[in-house]
Parts: structure tokens; C-alpha cells; sequence
């Protein structure tokens, strides 16, 4: 009787980050975790940057905003790296 094995090969899918690596925000910096909402980057100012760019508009040429930066956009970088 022959030994036949099958083999599964099993495709790593890379963990994405709700937010982009590169959203940044004052809050951000308050944080020791990585930020779940997107009230956890706004503040009344309401304003956040990319540090790609250091500016409100991504490297992608559109505006930097929690809600936009993320899985799905040209120049999102997860937040977790590694996993």
C-alpha cells in the first residue's frame, strides 16, 4: 500500500491594523496602545497627519482623516508589523 500524503499549504494573510501606521494625531500620543475608534485620534481640533508627509494631505495626494486612512487605501501601512 503506497504512502500518500497530502499536503496543505497554508497562505499567510497579514494582519491589518483598523488605522494606518501612519495616522497621526496629539491624542495619538497619549495612547499606550494602538488606537481602536477613531475618537481616540480626534480631539476638538479635529486635526491629524500623516508623519509620511508630515502634513494633512497623504503621500497618496488625499486628505489624512481616521476614517479614510486605512486597509484599502493606496499608501496604508498596517500598525502591526510582524504579525
Amino acid at each position: 500500500m503506497a504512502d500518500e500524503s497530502t499536503e496543505t499549504t497554508v497562505e499567510a494573510v497579514p494582519f491589518q491594523s483598523t488605522f494606518c501606521g501612519s495616522l497621526r494625531s496629539k491624542k495619538f500620543f497619549m495612547l499606550d496602545r494602538l488606537a481602536t475608534s477613531a475618537d481616540e485620534y480626534l480631539d476638538a481640533a479635529n486635526h491629524v497627519w500623516c508623519c509620511e508627509t508630515q502634513e494633512v494631505i497623504g503621500p497618496d495626494n488625499g486628505r489624512v482623516d481616521p476614517h479614510t486612512c486605512g486597509p484599502g487605501r493606496a499608501c496604508y501601512s498596517s500598525a502591526v508589523k510582524g504579525l
